[in-house]
């Protein structure tokens, strides 16, 4: 009888032992895989961002849907300025301004007379537009364009992407957003400790996930940034 109450009494030392083991690692473990799954979350929506601005310089607007946001970074180009050279005071003075200087060289260009560029000291003033492709420009070596889409972490889950055009106080105004929920990008983790998460965001009147840009106000920014 006594082997069997000390068998019974290790038991329930070890399953207690594993209780507080779980009850103080439990959390930890749930910060360090959140701490994970939202840097690659906000890395991906700061993507979002960098395509939404520059889709927004080409078209004026935002992308409402993905499909377009993912051509536009598959097939697009950025427009660049190539600059070389300044006007000095003295060719200001003179009434030469970036728009005549160019005038004139793409005029020597086309009859290869020179003599106006080089009396006006512009031989070594330049301002051309190349143009450079988005998926090269914004984006590292082998990305896929069509990877934008996905919140990573997931088996196949897509960001929330919206925009649109309204008029506020002062005039028209651009607004985008995208967004995943806690239970997105979290899901297979602790749902208590999810549902303690959406509970505070919820009592502070705020979004319960990440988010970038917003349809109540022209911003670019992400919540996880005003934390």
């Amino acid at each position: 009888m006594k082997k069997v109450t000390n068998v019974v009494l290790a038991v329930c030392a070890v399953v207690l032992l594993y209780m507080c083991y779980s009850s103080i690692m439990g959390p930890i473990n749930f910060e360090k895989e959140k701490a994970k799954r939202e840097k690659a979350v906000v890395a991906r929506l700061i993507d979002i961002r960098e395509a939404q601005l520059e889709y927004r310089k080409q078209f004026n607007h935002y992308a409402n849907e993905f499909d377009s946001l993912i051509d536009f970074i598959q097939n697009g180009y950025l427009h660049t300025v190539v600059k070389e050279g300044e006007l000095t005071d003295v060719q200001r003075e003179a009434g030469i301004t970036e728009t005549k200087a160019v005038a004139m060289i793409n005029k020597a260009k086309k009859t290869g007379d020179w003599k106006e560029v080089e009396k006006n000291g512009l031989t070594n003033f330049r301002r051309d537009t190349i143009n450079v492709p988005v998926l090269s420009s914004l984006f590292p070596k082998n990305f896929k364009a069509d990877s934008i889409q996905y919140v990573p972490f997931t088996e196949g889950a897509k960001f929330e992407l919206s925009a649109k055009v309204d008029t506020i106080q002062s005039g028209p105004a651009r607004f985008f957003q995208a967004q995943t929920p806690y239970q997105v990008y979290l899901k297979g983790l602790d749902e208590q400790e999810i549902n303690n998460m959406i509970y505070m965001r919820q009592q502070l009147d705020r979004y319960p996930g990440l988010r970038v840009g917003s349809m109540e106000e022209p911003i670019t920014t992400g919540n996880w940034e005003s934390l």
